[in-house]
């Protein structure tokens, strides 16, 4: 029996591993951000959460690059592996919301000595997770049999980084006088770069038509329902996502990422023959 990869056509099966790839690859660099954080976080129960949401990430990366590496590997002449997927290609090939990829690095973080400023990890994260809800819960619906599964999965996962995330933006939204200002920047800094959630892509656009994957835009109003009760309940202002749209997901990114990803892939491109 012909699996999937082979009764598709050349073009439809690449968008579909190109939409498997920016689902991969926002896993691994927001994964890669929150670690961030280990050693550093504010409180000693932070620091083992935002580790721990680090390893949920990762997870779901590497399920994801697996099932990629798969697909990629089915007729060809060599077998593609999950590690080269994640530590050989270069920024440019990334699929990533360049909204994940940024640092930590806020503007009201005085006296910082990496320049890490929580509340942008918070509302990051917050952002990101009440959009990865939706979808993995549409994603569970998927004509990819293994899509679905690892959706199913995430999808648990999600919810408990919308529920910390949420519950840390009301905290310092509705804190003290600072926490408030901190939390109100990130979110004014942040809140252009969703817009990239909502423009179509060509990946995007093929895997909707195929019920491989979902078009974000459709999640829109319930994201909106989403973002504004918890403003409400932060005492936060909702800025105008307007100005310049990023489009990381078609490999335009910020110079953040290849920084990033330079310290991601060091090893495993200095001894790319080493096994573990």
């Amino acid at each position: 029996m012909a699996t999937a990869a082979q009764t598709t056509t050349p073009h439809r099966r690449c968008q579909h591993i190109d939409y498997l790839l920016h689902l991969a690859d926002n896993a691994l660099v927001l994964g890669q951000r929150n670690a961030e954080w280990c050693g550093h976080g504010p409180v000693l129960e932070e620091d083992i959460a935002l580790a721990n949401m680090s390893l949920d990430l990762i997870g779901q990366a590497r399920l994801l690059y697996q099932h990629t590496a798969a697909l990629m590997s089915d007729g060809a002449t060599e077998a593609v592996i999950e590690d080269a997927l994640a530590y050989f290609r270069d920024a440019g090939e990334f699929r990533n919301y360049t909204l994940l990829e940024l640092p930590h690095h806020g503007a009201l973080a005085p006296g910082s000595a990496t320049g890490r400023d929580y509340a942008v990890t918070i509302v990051r994260n917050f952002l990101y997770s009440a959009l990865m809800v939706l979808l993995w819960d549409a994603l569970q619906a998927s004509s990819d049999a293994q899509l679905a599964a690892i959706a199913a999965k995430s999808l648990k996962e999600a919810h408990y980084h919308l529920r910390h995330s949420r519950d840390w933006l009301v905290r310092l939204g509705d804190g003290t006088v600072e926490s408030h200002a901190r939390a109100q920047a990130a979110l004014n800094h942040l809140m252009p770069y969703v817009q990239e959630f909502w423009t179509s892509s060509a990946m995007e656009t093929a895997a909707a038509q195929s019920a491989i994957g979902v078009a974000a835009a459709t999640l829109h109003p319930a994201w909106d329902a989403i973002v504004h009760d918890a403003l409400v309940e932060a005492t936060l202002e909702r800025p105008a996502a307007a100005g310049y749209t990023p489009h990381g997901k078609t490999g335009l990114h910020s110079e953040h990422l290849s920084y990033l990803l330079g310290e991601m892939q060091g090893l495993a491109r200095q001894h790319p023959e080493a096994t573990w």
